[in-house]
């Protein structure tokens, strides 16, 4: 499945939503200026991400399904 280029795509989208994610909570979970600055900025970033790779799975699935 790693041979199909498309998988790769889906996962390294996947991969991006995790790492914002934990950028998000790192920074809520420090607080400070860091948070204040940019913690708004990072959700929604995480939140387009996520429509992105949910956007890529559904392509996954419907260009890969077997019905």
């Amino acid at each position: 499945m790693f041979g199909d280029p498309l998988f790769v795509v889906v996962v390294l989208a996947m991969a991006a939503v995790a790492v914002i994610l934990l950028i998000g909570i790192g920074g809520f979970g420090k607080g400070g200026d860091f948070n204040r600055k940019h913690a708004n900025k990072v959700m929604r970033m995480r939140i387009v991400a996520q429509f992105v790779a949910v956007m890529l799975i559904l392509l996954f699935v419907f260009l890969r399904g077997e019905g």
